[in-house]
């Protein structure tokens, strides 16, 4: 598989497919016990396994066959970009989680809905030394560490993410919970309300009827519904209705707390939850009918900061 800018990606339970070009990784040897190939020949697989565990018929140009493991081949496009295709240890030894300029606590916690076995949920923004953006390796677009709950998009991502009112990036912008903040983070913190738009209404409304729809459909092939995700669709709506009305993304919904925790414990019969969803979708329409906000962000401030933090970038330190 290839991203857009045409570099291949593997997963850790990859199997190749028949067909597929590949380069042998270790010197392929004849029935006589001979070397028929090199190593760095190149095959194509012509019988794949099930699993890792057993080995692929590779045939190479002369017609000759041979069973070779997954560990011994490499894709021939991943074997041409060389660590241009894996620049995992590349990136591990740039030390990219610390060049966080924002973290921020996002999730329950900052919902007001947190229970006391509640994950910390951390989310944020990185900033790349830029001659590592200037590199072959370029930069990734997200940092992510499962075992302390953490992400970081990069700045670009972030900013675009933003842009297209984004609720999960929209929050992180104004959460009551922040942890880190470099002068250059305070800056975009500072101009926050430039990421506002009446998008929030396409974008929030688009996702939550589209995701009950899949759970109505869930519900009636299982008889079951995945309680915690609809309580989040229902803040979700909560919090879209206040940016249209009030300018500004409420992250707490404390407010609603009791009613919230009881769609999640099923307390509230999903008839009632359907019927507060479609409330919330008529009261969502009637505050983007009467919004002040502007039809599109300011894109032109986005981009001012971007640039100046490209720029800053250079330097070693942090802005």
């Amino acid at each position: 598989m290839t991203d857009n800018r045409g570099r291949v990606h593997t997963s850790a339970n990859l199997i190749y497919s028949v067909g597929t070009q590949v380069v042998s990784l270790k010197q392929v040897q004849g029935i006589d016990g001979r070397a028929a190939h090199p190593a760095g020949a190149v095959g194509v697989v012509v019988k794949a396994p099930a699993d890792r565990a057993h080995a692929y018929r590779v045939r190479f140009p002369d017609g000759f066959e041979a069973a070779i493991h997954h560990d011994q081949l490499v894709q021939l496009a991943a074997f041409k970009e060389g660590s241009l295709a894996d620049p995992t240890h590349v990136l591990a030894t740039r030390g990219l989680f610390d060049r966080v300029i924002y973290r921020c606590v996002v999730g329950s916690r900052a919902y007001g809905l947190a229970s006391d076995d509640s994950d910390t949920d951390r989310r944020g923004i990185y900033l790349a030394p830029a001659e590592l953006h200037w590199s072959l390796y370029g930069v990734p677009e997200q940092l992510e560490s499962d075992a302390t709950q953490e992400a970081y998009w990069e700045l670009q991502k972030f900013l675009v993410l933003a842009l297209k009112a984004n609720p999960n990036v929209l929050e992180c912008l104004y959460t009551p919970i922040v942890e880190t903040a470099t002068p250059l983070a305070h800056e975009l913190l500072d101009m926050r309300d430039r990421f506002l738009s009446r998008l929030v209404y396409q974008t929030y409304n688009g996702y939550v009827m589209s995701q009950f729809k899949r759970m109505e459909a869930y519900l009636r092939n299982h008889g079951e519904i995945k309680r915690k995700h609809a309580m989040h669709l229902i803040r979700l709506l909560l919090s879209g209705i206040h940016v249209l009305r009030d300018r500004v993304v409420t992250v707490d919904v404390g407010e609603h707390r009791d009613a919230l925790l009881a769609v999640r414990t099923n307390e509230m019969p999903w008839e009632e939850v359907e019927g507060w969803r479609r409330r919330l979708h008529a009261e969502f329409d009637r505050a983007y009918e009467s919004t002040t906000l502007p039809e599109r962000p300011d894109y032109e401030s986005a981009n001012a900061l971007l640039v100046k933090a490209r720029r800053l970038a250079t330097n070693e330190g942090l802005p």
